[in-house]
This record gives C-alpha cells, sequence and structure tokens, in this order.
C-alpha cells in the first residue's frame, strides 16, 4: 500500500517539507496509511495574506466562468468516484456503501453550486412608496463579502468541504480551508481536483493543523465569514474570539424521531436502523431518540432488533458491510461508558453494546433515563435509545425539552396530527414518514438552538457568503 501525504497548499504552492509531521493511521486496520503536513503559524499568516489578496480577483470571475469551473469540477470526481470513496473509508473507518453515496452527494452539491453562480440575483425597488422618493429607483445586488474562512468535520469531510468551498466560490469569494485533522488526505485529493478543474491558484488555501490553526484563523480581521462545522464547545470558542465577522455554525443535535400508534412500524424499524447505524451514528441528525407509543413499543421493540442483528459489521472497504468502526478507538471508549452508564441507570440493552477496537456494535437500549447522556447529549455513535410515551403532547414535549435543535422525524398516518407536531417541534427540519436522517443537498439544512446558526444548501449558504449591495438613481424634477 502506497503511502498518501496530506500537504498544506499555500499562495499556490504545496508545502512538501521543513514542517512537523504526523503519522496517518487507519482506525478500522491501525496501519499507518499516509502522513499528514502540519501548517506553522508562519504558515497560517501566509495562507490568510494570499486569500485576503486574491478576494478582488476572485470576485471579478465572471459568474459564468464560475460556473463552468465547479461543473468541471463535479464532472471529475464523477470519473474518481471510486477512489475517492475507498480513501475515505480507508481514512475514516465508513462503510464503503456510505462513501459511495457520500462521493455522489459531493458530485451534487459541486453541481447545485455551480448551478447557484448564475443565480445572484437583486431586484429593483421604485422608490415612490415613500413620499420623499418619488424621483428615486433603486437596484440591489449580492456582491462576495470577500474571505471565508471553511472549517469542517471528520465525518462527511469530502461532501461537508463541497458545501462550503462550493458556494464560497460561486459567490465570488477567496477561501481559506482547514479540514479535519482526521480526515486531510481526503481533502489533500479534493484541493488537487479542484485545481485541475480550473480554480485559480489563489482561490483556495489550506492548512492542516489542530485547534491552535483554527484560532489563528478565527481571530484574525482579514476573515469576513467563518462557517464552520463541529461541536458545541469549538463554537462557543470560535464566538467567542471571532470579533466582528458573521459566524455560520452546523452544529450537533440528538435527534428525535417519533413512532405514534398508527405507523407502519415495519418501514419505521426498518429505517430507523439504516439511518441510525450508518457511519456509526457519527452523523449530526443521526437517529438517537425513539419516542414509541406505549401500545407499539413490544412489537417495534422486536422489529428494530430483528432490523439491527441483520446489519454487518465489518470492514469499511468491503462492498457488504453496513457498519464500519468510530473515527477512533477514544471515540469507542467514549460511546462504551455511555451505554455501561445508562444500563447503570435503569435501561434495558437490546442489542449490541459490544467493543472491538474501534468498532462498537450497533445497540439498542430501551427506557433509558431522561438525565442519561444517551438521552440528553449527542451520542455521535452506533446508539439509539427506545423512550415510551403515553400521548402526542409527552412527545412533542421530551422531543423539545433538550439544548439542541436540528432535525426531527415522524411516523404517522394522520395528516392533522403530522401538521400539529411538525408545527410543534422546535427544530430546524421535521421529516414526516422518516427519520431525522434524511437530508437532500439542495434544501436548507440547519437548526436552533445549540444546532447552529445559519442553513446550508448551496442557495442559501450563498446568501451568507453575499451581501447586498444597493445602488440609487435619483432622477431629475420634472419641469
Amino acid at each position: 500500500m502506497s503511502i498518501k501525504i496530506a500537504q498544506p497548499y499555500i499562495n499556490g504552492e504545496w508545502i512538501t517539507s521543513g514542517r512537523e509531521s504526523v503519522p496517518v493511521i487507519s482506525p478500522y486496520s491501525g496501519e499507518t496509511i499516509g502522513e499528514q503536513i502540519l501548517a506553522t503559524n508562519d504558515d497560517v499568516e501566509n495562507a490568510l495574506a494570499s486569500a485576503f489578496n486574491a478576494k478582488k480577483q476572485i470576485a471579478s470571475i465572471p459568474s459564468h466562468q464560475r460556473a463552468q469551473i465547479l461543473k468541471k469540477a463535479a464532472s471529475l470526481l464523477e470519473n474518481e468516484k471510486e477512489r475517492f470513496a475507498k480513501l475515505i473509508s480507508l481514512e475514516l473507518g465508513k462503510p464503503l456503501k456510505n462513501t459511495l453515496d457520500e462521493v455522489s452527494r459531493s458530485i451534487e452539491t459541486l453541481e447545485l453550486s455551480g448551478e447557484e453562480a448564475k443565480r445572484l440575483l437583486g431586484e429593483t425597488l421604485p422608490g415612490d412608496a415613500s413620499e420623499r422618493g418619488t424621483q428615486a429607483i433603486a437596484s440591489t445586488f449580492r456582491v462576495p463579502v470577500g474571505l471565508i474562512a471553511a472549517i469542517t468535520p471528520f465525518n462527511a469531510p469530502l461532501n461537508l468541504v463541497c458545501h462550503k468551498v462550493g458556494p464560497a466560490f460561486a459567490a465570488g469569494n477567496s477561501v481559506i480551508l482547514k479540514p479535519a485533522p482526521q480526515t486531510a488526505l481526503i481533502a489533500t485529493e479534493l484541493l488537487k481536483l479542484l485545481l485541475e478543474a480550473g480554480f485559480p491558484e489563489n482561490a483556495i488555501n489550506m492548512v492542516l493543523g489542530g485547534v491552535e490553526t483554527g484560532q489563528q484563523i478565527v481571530k484574525d480581521d482579514r476573515v469576513n465569514v467563518i462557517s464552520f462545522t463541529g461541536g458545541v464547545v469549538a463554537s462557543n470558542n470560535i464566538c467567542a474570539i471571532a470579533g466582528m465577522k458573521k459566524v455560520l455554525l452546523e452544529l450537533g443535535g440528538n435527534a428525535s424521531t417519533i413512532v405514534h400508534e398508527d405507523a407502519d412500524l415495519n418501514r419505521a424499524a426498518a429505517m430507523c436502523a439504516r439511518t441510525g447505524f450508518s457511519n456509526s451514528g457519527q452523523s449530526c441528525i443521526s437517529v438517537q431518540r425513539i419516542y414509541v407509543h406505549q401500545s407499539v413499543v413490544p412489537k417495534f421493540t422486536e422489529l428494530l432488533k430483528e432490523e439491527v442483528l441483520k446489519l454487518k459489521i465489518g470492514d469499511p472497504l468491503h462492498p457488504d458491510s453496513d457498519v464500519g468502526c468510530l473515527v477512533d478507538k477514544n471515540a469507542a471508549n467514549r460511546v462504551m461508558e455511555w451505554i455501561d452508564e445508562s444500563t447503570k441507570m435503569g435501561a434495558e440493552l437490546i442489542c449490541g453494546g459490544k467493543q472491538h477496537g474501534a468498532t462498537v456494535e450497533p445497540t439498542v437500549l430501551l427506557n433509558p433515563s431522561k438525565q442519561s447522556k444517551v438521552v440528553c447529549q449527542e451520542v455521535f455513535g452506533p446508539i439509539v435509545s427506545i423512550i415510551p410515551y403515553e400521548t402526542i403532547d409527552e412527545a412533542i414535549k421530551e422531543t423539545n425539552d433538550s439544548s439542541f435543535g436540528l432535525q426531527a422525524g415522524l411516523f404517522t398516518n394522520q395528516m392533522d396530527l403530522a401538521c400539529k407536531v411538525a408545527h410543534s417541534l422546535e427544530v430546524g427540519g421535521v421529516v414526516i414518514n422518516g427519520t431525522s436522517n434524511f437530508r437532500l443537498d439542495h434544501w436548507p439544512y440547519g437548526g436552533i438552538k445549540n444546532s447552529g446558526i445559519g442553513r446550508e444548501g448551496p442557495r442559501y449558504a450563498i446568501e451568507d457568503m453575499t451581501e447586498t449591495k444597493m445602488i440609487v438613481l435619483q432622477l431629475p424634477v420634472n419641469q
């Protein structure tokens, strides 16, 4: 197996030597698969200066050219689909089934960004709505903010980079990218592809490193917008040090899916099993809390157990694997601690609950305590909890009794009840007759409370990555 290298890309050049480096280790096999070269403080400064100096040049590229470049990138990624998917599986431990889907979504995200590059629309506003504006007319335009800092997580390391870089470039901005340290190899390969597609050399800079690297970027006054996907602790730190700049946060959740007494239980169980354990539950909207009407709890529990036991655990590179491993053994150890806590507090272990290295078997818990971490915090691991409820108002109340509010799901055949629940849940999105874990890349995606600020999806991200500029024409007074 050839060793791959993750490299910073600064001012049009790849950093290849003279820096500290760390090994890249596959979380599933434990093998060293690559090397990551870390950026120095001077490297970050040079990257910021390069991105800042490039603002006007990138803004001057016609929209149709930016669209062509993004669509070329999508085409190149289509040709490299299998190679990129295998690299994500190798680097992250995410099953090939999921990574092939992630590459497909990334292609779509780049295509959508290219389309939106041609839709930077404004409007004409007559002045005569005001007595003072009888002889005036205004036009609005969407203009790039300048420099976007994109800080991305490990769990969807390709598509979430595309969700930041694609809209940023579509809107005419320059970008400084800091990907997650756990998945710098795939970020490096994507950047090479973007440059091959025609991205100007200084349209994007990439630095590799940890918290201190991110903080140096966030503090810098040359940055206009910070687009961050990650956890609450890191987001609070960003907000504390960012200063006067726009901050877009796509954070976590402890997503609820409600299964009412009239639901199609077979469908609900199958979907909860599939979307609760994909990527070992390492998704912001992964099914975590399943509120089930008490009259159908026994039947649903049995059906869910049957579906979960069908999942194949194994090598992420094997095409039949449904569940690979977590991002590292520390994450697996933490998940096991939470399972142990929940059972000590009274939860019944229905299945799973065993660890093999960085892999934790898909785990189903019944009726855990409301105070246990698996209920009140974000698991970000392969655990779902079945929690009985008596009335739909109780299920709504318990769903809303959370510091998070990203997405929720609901299974019912009653339209009036579906409407009531959808409007009552304090979340950014509600999926009816589906689980919380469903997202299309052109839809507005994001949450409320500790789940974030702003919305992703190329059209919606571009709104936050541009400013409204107004030009007023005052006409001569008629003689």
